[in-house]
């Protein structure tokens, strides 16, 4: 775990000096905009006019010109103009831009602070919601088919014709039905509902991370595939010698509703016990790679859909108006937020590893 937290801490601290080194070459690209290096009106352009327009400053500049630079008239016109074309491009420059310039100030630190903290709020709760779906669909599918299997074997086939014909036709059209929406984009979703739904809200938000873009059907196909590899292990034969319960009913004899809906899945004394916790096991590794991938869609999310106020729009609002400074420091917010993930994960299956060490 130690080897692990260097590699991590070493790839914080790289990424963020690559970062803070392009923070700050954005900065002294900006400053050299107006420095004006290299031209002859560059000690003039701090003379005070307001407005380039204006024949009276524009006289009054002439005149001081030629008072301070008596024998060089031509050259002091030529001056003057040079002078008020970059004046009045300033001024025109601050105008078309006033509302859209900003710049990487504390104000605007603190709000990107508010903003990150309610991203950070959305993604752990759609990242939990995801985690329990994820092995409460798995689970259910797999005890499912496991009854299923029991049926074929012990009943007749009159007996199966008329207690599965039907079910699994309901089945099969809820299945169909569930997979278009889950693995439908969020935009089509939102779009389809937005009328009904405060698009701007992070309930909004949280309801499109978890039900869009196949992530939830993607892991728990994963997850069903652990347990499938998993029941197939010679530990199982183990098990039955043990004489635990092998029955996958959904009954108080089987599995209960109950246990599989539960957030904290315990199978006590039943042999899906041993397979669903060696799955578990294995499914640790793959929320790195989940993870990643929800941080992606709260991000096309935000964007597509124009959500207002939040990180990810914000980002893209600001590439739009060129101010990459603050680009820079939401892509850092955002990289802070996978790299946490890693090292909780690494944790997790630290701490996981460490009870099959002492069993």
């Amino acid at each position: 775990m130690k080897n692990k937290l260097i590699e991590h801490l070493t790839g914080i601290v790289f990424v963020t000096i690559i970062l803070l080194l392009l923070l700050a070459t954005i900065h002294s690209i900006n400053i050299r905009k107006e420095n004006y290096e290299g031209l002859r009106v560059k000690p003039f352009l701090n003379a005070p006019i307001s407005n380039a327009d204006d024949r009276f400053q524009r006289s009054l500049l002439k005149d001081v010109m030629n008072i301070y630079y008596p024998d060089q008239h031509e050259t002091n016109d030529t001056i003057v103009k040079e002078i008020l074309s970059i004046k009045g491009d300033q001024f025109s420059r601050k105008l078309q831009s006033s509302h859209i310039e900003q710049t990487l100030s504390i104000k605007t630190l603190m709000n990107l602070s508010v903003m990150y903290l309610e991203f950070l709020i959305v993604y752990i709760i759609v990242m939990l919601l995801t985690y329990y779906g994820v092995q409460t669909l798995a689970s259910w599918r797999f005890v499912r088919n496991k009854h299923k299997e029991y049926l074929a074997i012990h009943l007749t086939e009159n007996e199966q014709e008329r207690g599965i014909k039907w079910t699994d036709v309901i089945y099969s059209v809820f299945r169909t039905i569930a997979y278009l929406i889950l693995f439908s984009p969020a935009y089509v979703i939102a779009y389809s509902i937005r009328t009904e739904f405060n698009t701007d809200s992070a309930i909004f938000m949280i309801f499109l991370g978890v039900i869009s873009n196949g992530l939830l059907v993607m892991y728990t196909n994963k997850f069903y595939a652990f347990l499938v590899s998993e029941s197939r292990k010679g530990f199982i034969d183990t098990a039955r010698v043990k004489n635990l319960n092998e029955n996958f009913s959904f009954s108080q004899y089987g599995i209960p509703a109950g246990a599989l809906l539960s957030p904290f899945k315990r199978f006590k004394g039943h042999l899906f016990d041993h397979i669903f916790k060696n799955a578990h096991f294995q499914y640790l590794s793959t929320i790195k790679e989940q993870a990643s991938f929800l941080i992606t869609g709260l991000v096309i999310i935000e964007m597509a859909l124009n959500i207002h106020g939040h990180l990810n729009y914000e980002m893209l609002r600001q590439i739009l108006y060129k101010n990459y400074d603050i680009v820079v420091v939401i892509v850092l917010m955002i990289f802070y937020t996978v790299k946490m993930t890693e090292v909780f994960t690494d944790f997790l299956i630290y701490k996981e590893s460490k009870k099959y060490e002492n069993r």
